[in-house]
């Protein structure tokens, strides 16, 4: 088949890159826009922070910049004189610099492993036992556990640091492993850790006695809440097994876990909304504290004013002055983009609180609509895509607490009077429910159903099911208790 060559027309739709930028800026939550701005300004040496005022006197809107020698070029270069730059300011007038909030960084502790480390310091070890125990502990997971083969520990000794040893001596080493603090640290498996943190302080305790058969001989059926088997078995009475079922309880099945989490630095939440209620009245603000005043750097506009009042005839002074437009475009874009996001932000979540007015009136989880992406762009004049990303990794502080946006946004359902209400209202029904319900007797998904089909709701048993796994509940049997 020969070659041809012919011509054709084609329409496309494609993105400039100012949008581009915009739905990325779009996306970024509050606390991390500072450094994205910060990010972008050394980058761009044609952006800066701070304000234009004191440039006011130097800038004269009336001059008259003689563009003759530039007809040939493709810009005008009085586009990049614009005094309207100076009007934008992306931070909130209602907080002052002097009142600008600043998070000191805590010092990260030791972490469990390196505790481990300062205790086998203490015990009688030769080199290669020591070596051994290091190991281990530097195999163990987050929670504390040996997740590791004894044989793979055994060859990792041996190509690692040329030491040879068997399984059986490196059983012998967790052992004394194990016995470090805190109790537990070392395990297989959850029995293990149980029965690690039982057999310390035993001192012939009969609760704990019973408690540590309960988790050696009965595991199964302790993990299945099958109490009466337990209780056949042991011929133990009511309280004694109560007792036990609660000394096990009160173990830490995470050992590793609990010296990490009293070391972790949370993450802070800034609010990218502060919703204010004044006497039945709802006032949206946006949180600009993340975002400095930007503007455009003078010194390359003055680079633009030589320009326009001299001869460019070599061709390193025509790429100097692209180069300085690219800059200055590049600056300008993203001052825009700025702009657009927040006019963007809180159009969208003003039409957010008037959708949910009653809720962000009252804080009753209740009073909440059903409202899907759809409904917003609908009302915004926005895409769906658009709106997502405006809800995304974005929270706004209320008087009744702060919560994501997402948080808002649910599914509908028809009760048997035909009323559109949220399953947001449904699961906390349920949830009332649940926490009401006897614990020795809690209520199965069936007589969920029930209860929600008496109050009108028309749902199916594997929707309860749904909503519950949703709520991170557990089934009837494993809330027993006793």
């Amino acid at each position: 088949m020969a070659l041809k060559q012919y011509l054709a027309q084609k329409l496309e739709q494609r993105l400039s890159p100012q949008q581009i930028q915009l739905m990325k800026l779009l996306q970024v939550p509050t606390m991390e826009l500072d450094q994205r701005i910060k990010q972008e300004i050394e980058e761009n040496p044609a952006l800066e922070e701070g304000s234009d005022d004191e440039y006011d006197d130097d800038i004269d809107g009336d001059q008259d910049f003689d563009d003759s020698d530039n007809e040939n070029e493709d810009f005008d270069i009085s586009d990049y004189f614009d005094e309207d730059s100076a009007d934008y300011k992306t931070q909130t007038n209602n907080t002052s610099k002097d009142d600008e909030e600043r998070v000191i960084p805590l010092s990260g502790e030791q972490s469990f492993q390196q505790s481990l480390t300062e205790q086998l310091h203490l015990l009688d070890l030769t080199d290669d036992q020591f070596m051994i125990a290091d190991t281990i502990i530097g195999n163990l997971d987050e929670s504390g556990y040996l997740n590791r083969e004894i044989e793979a520990i055994v060859d990792d000794l041996a190509f690692s640091a040329n030491i040879i040893v068997t399984e059986e001596e490196v059983e012998v080493v967790l052992t004394l492993v194990q016995e470090l603090d805190p109790a537990g640290i070392g395990a297989r498996d959850l029995r293990e850790c149980l029965l690690l943190q039982l057999q310390r302080n035993h001192d012939g305790d009969i609760t704990r006695f019973t408690a540590k058969k309960i988790v050696e001989d009965h595991f199964e059926e302790f993990i299945k809440k099958h109490y009466d088997k337990i209780q056949k078995k042991l011929e133990i009475s009511d309280e004694d097994l109560k007792e036990a079922i609660d000394e096990i309880v009160r173990l830490n099945p995470k050992p590793g876990g609990s010296m990490k989490e009293s070391t972790k630095n949370f993450q802070q939440i800034i609010p990218d909304f502060v919703i204010y209620e004044t006497d039945g009245k709802l006032e949206l603000t946006l949180n600009g504290r993340n975002a400095p005043e930007l503007k455009v750097n003078k010194d390359y506009e003055m680079m633009l004013r030589t320009y326009s009042e001299g001869a460019k005839t070599s061709k390193s002074d025509k790429e100097a002055v692209m180069f300085v437009k690219q800059k200055l475009d590049g600056a300008k874009w993203f001052i825009d983009a700025i702009k657009q996001r927040q006019n963007t932000l809180l159009s969208t979540m003003h039409t957010i609180m008037m959708y949910q007015f009653d809720y962000f009136l009252t804080g009753d989880e209740t009073s909440l609509k059903p409202m899907i992406l759809k409904d917003i762009a609908e009302v915004v004049g926005l895409d769906i895509s658009t709106v997502s990303r405006v809800a995304n990794s974005k929270y706004v502080q209320t008087p009744h607490g702060t919560f994501a946006l997402k948080y808002f946004f649910s599914e509908s359902l028809s009760t048997d009077s035909g009323e559109e209400v949220s399953t947001r209202e449904v699961k906390k029904i349920l949830s009332e429910a649940i926490e009401a319900e006897e614990k020795h007797k809690p209520l199965t998904d069936e007589k969920l159903t029930e209860l929600l089909k008496e109050k009108g709701y028309n749902i199916a048993r594997r929707t309860v099911a749904k909503y519950r796994e949703q709520l991170n509940i557990p089934v009837a049997r494993l809330r027993k208790e006793l």
